[in-house]
Formats: structure tokens, sequence, C-alpha cells
């Protein structure tokens, strides 16, 4: 007797070997190995970033994490507007506002008309912004080069590719 088939679908080949994982289920104590490796991301992760802005501030005390890295991605993008840098980075509006007024009030971004629509004000970076990025960027590089001076050709780039694949993942 044969198992039915959903149109389209072939019968498994006998010669090889079926999966019957089930899928993941994280309340399933079958896979406690993976609910341990989570666990640990998520704390090592959680130090990460509790490190990395411990580092921005020590490198520009005035420049908090979420700062320079706005400032960073208005440079990189050679000017956007608030709303670009709420929803690229999925901060709220009010964040973003405050966050753009230190850096005014420090001289780091300027506001300029759209030329093609005078009513939207695009960020751009100033001189003092452009060079503050520059050291700060050249700070934090070298920070991470000594961090990482042991690990390998091959480990930094599984590293890269892991982050890559984390951050452009669905959230």
């Amino acid at each position: 007797m044969t198992t039915p088939h959903a149109p389209g679908q072939h019968p498994p080949d006998p010669q090889k070997p079926q999966d019957h994982r089930r899928p993941y289920d994280p309340g399933s104590p079958a896979h406690p190995r993976r609910t341990r490796a989570v666990d640990t991301i998520e704390r090592e992760l959680t130090a990460f970033a509790r490190r990395a802005r411990a580092t921005a501030a020590r490198l520009h005390p005035d420049l908090p994490l979420v700062s320079y890295t706005l400032l960073a991605h208005i440079h990189d993008q050679r000017g956007c507007r608030a709303t670009d840098l709420a929803t690229h980075y999925m901060l709220d509006k009010s964040t973003v506002s405050r966050q753009l007024t230190t850096l005014e009030k420090l001289g780091l971004v300027e506001r300029r008309p759209d030329p093609d629509d005078h009513r939207v004000q695009v960020l751009h970076t100033t001189d003092a912004g452009a060079a503050t990025l520059t050291a700060t960027h050249a700070s934090r590089h070298a920070a991470y080069q000594e961090r990482l001076a042991d690990w390998s050709e091959a480990d930094l780039t599984r590293f890269a590719a892991y982050l890559l694949r984390y951050n452009n993942s669905p959230s």
C-alpha cells in the first residue's frame, strides 16, 4: 500500500535517510543545548552592548553610543532626514530628536533644507562632526584590533558573517 502524497510531491526515496526531527519548540525539553546556547548568546550580546556603551563614553564623553551611531549613519548617507534615522534604527522619533539636539549643540550636525522640498530638513555632518567621527572611529578600530588580535583570520571572517546574518534577520 502506498502513502498518499500532496499534489506535486514525490514519495520519499527509500534509499535516503529521512529527517524525522520535529520543528523547534523552545519549551521542549528535547532542545536543552539549543536553549543553553540562546541563553549564552543573549547574555553575551548584553555584555557586548554594555561594553560598547562604556567604550563609546570613554572615547568621547559627550557622544553616547546612540549619538555616535546616528552621526556615523548621517555621514555615511551623505545626509538624511530624522525620520529616516528613526526608521533605520527602529527608534522612537523622540529618542532620535533628543540625540540630534545633542549632536547639533555639539556642532557635529547641521540641518539644511532639502533642495527638492524646502519644507524638509536634511541632516548633514559638519566639518567638526566628520573630524570627531574620524578620531572616534580610529580609536574604536584600534580597540577592536587589540581585543581580536589573537583571533585567526578564519575566526574573524566567521564572526563577521554571523554578525551580519544576525543583524540582517527579521526582528
